[in-house]
């Protein structure tokens, strides 16, 4: 077991507070130190940083991040049964930790922002992709973040990778794709956690790129959900609820209609969008 501080083991820690994970929370604990800190280093230099961390739980990856040398660590933690064992860890690392007892769907992440700002967390699978999504969308762009070292499902991490013409590759794959670099930065199996999930897990780090300024992002979202809610139709059938011409459409893309939404790359679904957005805008 790697060593990084001076606090008990994470399972002292359980046991005293009785923090046993709950599921309708979304918890699975990670553990072992060597494994939180990797995640740690997978988001690259701390030291310069704030870093925002969602569901902490009994603090193994918090440890990791301050050890690491994150100038300061933001945790938000709706569990209040975990307060007290974030505290001692809070006085282990004097001025750098503070935790926010709240609900992670709630929070203002902008005003949260301290200089350069990392989000790094063992997401509660329960709301991870929203919590993406959101960070996905938020305008203006680009991101008030440096990167994001996210824990996932690994199912829903490779959707989170994914490029066009694999069977992961979707809606959620064209707004990463978009938005940022993804990368999946290591695997976990489900014997990491406690209590193992039914499922293996990823750690999926994204770094913001600049993106064209007049691609609305709500259209691109109206656009993705039709042409991957009926993925097994051609998109000159899955679009049509779009209502703007599609002919017109398929000509600025230069495809025929006959082709399935997982077939497009992200340039030509922002390509569409703006296409979208321009066929409204004139004609109102």
């Amino acid at each position: 077991m790697t060593v990084i501080d001076d606090l008990p083991p994470l399972r002292e820690v359980i046991a005293q507070y009785d923090l046993r994970a709950r599921k309708e929370l979304g918890q699975n604990f990670l553990l072992d130190l060597n494994l939180t800190s990797r995640i740690a280093r997978a988001a690259g230099d701390l030291t310069e940083s704030t870093v925002i961390e969602v569901g902490p739980g009994p603090g193994g990856l918090t440890r990791a991040l301050l050890a690491s040398g994150a100038r300061r660590v933001i945790a938000i933690e709706r569990d209040e049964r975990t307060l007290p064992a974030l505290a001692q860890i809070a006085e282990a690392y004097p001025g750098r930790l503070e935790v926010l007892s709240a609900d992670a769907l709630e929070i203002d992440y902008r005003a949260l922002a301290d200089g350069p700002t990392r989000i790094v967390a063992n997401l509660p699978y329960n709301i991870a992709t929203p919590l993406l999504t959101g960070w996905l969308t938020a305008e203006p762009w680009p991101a008030w973040f440096q990167s994001l070292t996210l824990m996932f499902q690994k199912e829903v991490a490779e959707r989170i990778v994914a490029d066009s013409g694999a069977a992961a590759y979707g809606r959620l794959g064209v707004l990463a794709g978009w938005r940022t670099r993804a990368r999946i930065a290591l695997s976990l199996p489900p014997s990491a956690f406690t209590p193992p999930p039914k499922v293996s897990s990823a750690v999926v780090h994204l770094e913001p790129k600049a993106v064209d300024e007049d691609v609305p992002v709500s259209t691109l979202e109206e656009v993705t959900r039709y042409a991957f809610g009926q993925r097994r139709k051609m998109i000159r059938q899955s679009l049509k609820g779009l209502g703007v011409p599609l002919e017109g459409l398929f000509e600025a893309l230069g495809v025929t209609g006959q082709e399935r939404a997982e077939t497009l790359s992200v340039a030509q679904f922002v390509a569409m969008t703006r296409y979208v957005a321009d066929s409204r805008s004139t004609s109102t």
